[in-house]
């Protein structure tokens, strides 16, 4: 069964109203098998990132990236924190997520750049998932060495890290991690959203 099967999915994943499949079948499992990534299958994930939305179509987010086997593997490899060193070990790419801080078109601060990042992440999470891949966000890493030994500039914030892959075994994975892989459940609604003022 495919880890994004829909049947599976909704033993874990209920909602409250009518959702596209897409929507549930997108999680985030860390079981990966080893297997290496084509360079068009990342491209993919990159095309649909490009398509997201953004502040004066500011298109802020910008994505540092190597291979596994690569040689620019250890130089992201050796970002993580060993908690992620232990399963991003058999991705297939891994990715760093930034943002400019500023407008290119005026070179104002651009108030919106990260949460516009976030939505080319979103975008790469669903074009993962229908494409049978597995594409796992964290912030296990650390930021500061990120933005020297990738040679990052002031300008951009470092946001995260992407682990890609294609979906391994369960079994494979430490004991902690074993217990916690599966789609995991939402908050209610009433939770996020109110109408009206704040009172949360």
């Amino acid at each position: 069964m495919a880890y994004n099967d829909l049947e599976y999915i909704k033993e874990f994943r209920l909602p409250e109203y009518k959702v596209g499949p897409a929507m549930l079948q997108r999680w985030s499992p860390r079981a990966l098998s080893g297997e290496a990534v084509a360079k068009d299958e990342l491209m993919s994930l990159f095309e649909a990132a490009k398509w997201a939305p953004s502040a004066f179509n500011g298109q802020p987010w910008r994505f540092l990236y190597a291979f596994k086997e690569s040689k620019e593997w250890p130089l992201f490899f050796n970002l993580m924190a060993e908690m992620n060193q232990l399963w991003t070990k058999n991705a297939g790419a891994l990715i760093v997520v930034l943002s400019q801080n500023n407008f290119e078109y005026n070179g104002k601060v651009n108030l919106t750049h990260s949460f516009d990042t976030g939505s080319a992440w979103q975008n790469i999470a669903l074009e993962a998932s229908d494409l049978g891949l597995v594409a796992h966000a964290m912030s296990g890493f650390d930021y500061e060495k990120a933005r020297q030994d990738l040679k990052i500039p002031d300008d951009y914030t470092v946001e995260a890290m992407i682990a890609i892959g294609r979906p391994g075994n369960k079994e494979d994975l430490p004991k902690d991690f074993q217990e916690r892989e599966q789609p995991s459940d939402r908050k209610k609604i009433v939770e996020i959203a109110i109408e009206g003022t704040f009172s949360f």
